[in-house]
């Protein structure tokens, strides 16, 4: 019986998790432009990447999914990167997005609501998006060659 339950709840994670629609958003980047999802999906895969400044894992992970979008990008695969800093310390989001030479989409979400609606607990948090807005991939945390499999997931859509 015990086999049976954890069967069930592993395959309605599967179907939740495959294919669920991402929930719609609206936030402002740095220049102060509000930026909603539809504007940003529809060429190709977009990953949705959740973190912050203070965090030296997603700092990890901002450099190498800027390797993918300078690889992939004229692909049209994009990224969104969501700063979850908090209103003391989202001012040092900007210097540090220029200081590393990102060309991507960067908001604001200092209140983390956006983060809860994509259950991004910890940072860093990704989410790719197929071209049609749907989740097809999700991963929390990073270590070194996790970009490999963002990667392979993207190649899966392209």
């Amino acid at each position: 019986m015990k086999k049976v339950l954890i069967l069930f709840a592993v395959l309605a994670f599967v179907m939740f998790a495959q294919d669920k629609k991402a929930p719609d958003f609206m936030l402002e980047d740095l220049e102060g432009e509000y930026v909603e999802l539809a504007d940003v999906i529809g060429d190709g895969p977009v990953i949705v990447s959740f973190w912050a400044t203070w965090c030296k894992p997603c700092v990890e992970e901002m450099k190498a999914y800027n390797k993918i979008i300078e690889e992939m990008g004229e692909k049209g695969v994009s990224i969104v990167a969501i700063s979850v800093d908090s209103e003391k310390s989202v001012s040092k989001v900007e210097p540090f997005i220029k200081s590393h030479g990102y060309d991507f989409t960067v908001l604001l979400d200092t209140n983390g609501e956006i983060a809860r609606k994509y259950y991004a607990q910890t940072v860093p948090h990704s989410v790719l998006l197929d071209k049609d807005g749907n989740i097809v991939y999700q991963h929390s945390g990073y270590k070194k060659g996790d970009e490999i499999e963002m990667k392979k997931e993207i190649e899966n859509l392209l």
